[in-house]
């Protein structure tokens, strides 16, 4: 491996080998190399003129606290099986992240198995993240549609709904136009519109079908937006009898919102959950970032807080919110909580339920009142994130 390394942008050629190595490195073609060819930025490594790392990143506004915040969510990543052990996927992050950040991305997401190397370099993941499989008869006999009416296929309220949900989670994407077509298109999505009759549609249902080896059929859902607990109760209900061949309905990873509507509709709780890598979220400018991001209207308060920077070092801020909006400013006062990179990221996401779960996280305060502070301020909104990049 004498031969010089050069990180470079992705042209046609670059590319076509990227896509060759991804499917070498992971054992299986990646679509989404091919898929998001127009909307995704390749940054890759070269050795020798050949592609030897390299991954996507997306440039794409993700919901904080009800406002949008440029995100460069990367996913797709790989390095050649012979360059690994060199630390090579670390300068590739750095290099994939450069060209995102210069598009004004303040926070990065990823979602990996590798967490301990996400977190090294200062993603955290906000919450745990789960695949649900329930028996189609157990939601049948368990919910309700109740007046319902449902129509096939997408619609603009419908998507205008989805955007309207998603701004009450901290996570979501904002989708931007190609998105609900590439999802569509890749998955075979089969759509479903729910509302009741003569009212606005308050409820959006994506889901496709996976065969058994012999003899019937699961469910896969993907999307899952429902306005409220009745109409995600008639969702359910739909569900249950969509195909008398499916014995299964599986919520994909993050599908299923963390309300207790499941839990708290089954007259037979035997559903099954398989936990997933988890999405991991990085603040890159943290200034802009608690610019950038909504705030609770009804707070009004500043609190001091030391925080961990790139180096190993820690420098000192102070937080002041203020009727929906705040700012974070240098400051020489000693902070009253501490956190790590990955901390912060957490906090910010709303991964802090309570003071708690905070000190519980390593999260170290020397007031209570200012860690409860804290906590409130971006504990409005739960963590979320339902999609897959």
């Amino acid at each position: 491996m004498s031969e010089q390394l050069t990180f470079t942008a992705g042209d046609d050629d670059l590319w076509e080998q990227y896509d060759q190595l991804a499917t070498r490195a992971y054992g299986h073609p990646i679509g989404d190399i091919t898929h998001l060819r127009e909307h995704a930025d390749l940054q890759v490594a070269v050795r020798g003129g050949r592609v030897v790392a390299g991954g996507l990143g997306l440039l794409v506004d993700q919901f904080f606290g009800g406002a949008s915040v440029p995100s460069a969510c990367l996913g797709d990543g790989c390095v050649a099986p012979e360059e690994r052990g060199c630390h090579l996927s670390t300068e590739m992050v750095t290099e994939r992240l450069r060209p995102l950040i210069e598009r004004g991305a303040v926070i990065s997401t990823i979602v990996t198995s590798s967490t301990g190397y996400a977190r090294r370099l200062g993603w955290e993941a906000p919450t745990e993240v789960l695949a649900w499989a329930v028996a189609a008869d157990d939601l049948k006999h368990s919910f309700t549609d109740g007046d319902f009416e449902v129509e096939h296929g997408p619609s603009d309220e419908a998507e205008a709904l989805q955007r309207e949900l998603a701004r009450q989670w901290n996570g979501p994407v904002h989708r931007p136009t190609w998105w609900t077509r590439w999802k569509r298109d890749k998955g075979n999505l089969i759509t479903y519109r729910f509302a009741r009759p003569g009212q606005p549609t308050t409820g959006l249902l994506s889901l496709t079908t996976k065969r058994h080896e012999r003899h019937g059929m699961s469910l896969v859902v993907q999307d899952f937006w429902a306005a409220g607990q009745s109409t995600a109760a008639g969702m359910l209900a739909f569900l249950g009898r969509h195909n008398t061949r499916a014995r299964t309905i599986t919520f994909r990873r993050g599908t299923l919102p963390p309300y207790p509507t499941l839990l708290h509709g089954l007259r037979h709780h035997r559903t099954i959950a398989e936990a997933w890598h988890p999405w991991m979220i990085r603040i890159l400018d943290i200034p802009e970032a608690v610019r950038l991001r909504g705030w609770p209207r009804d707070l009004t308060t500043a609190v001091s807080i030391e925080i961990e920077n790139e180096t190993g070092g820690w420098g000192r801020w102070v937080l002041q919110v203020r009727a929906g909006t705040a700012e974070i400013v240098p400051t020489h006062v000693e902070g009253q909580v501490t956190f790590t990179r990955g901390q912060l990221a957490v906090w910010y996401a709303g991964g802090y339920r309570s003071t708690t779960s905070a000190r519980m996280a390593g999260v170290h305060a020397v007031s209570e009142k200012a860690l409860a502070t804290l906590v409130r301020c971006t504990a409005e909104f739960e963590p979320w994130l339902p999609d897959h990049f």
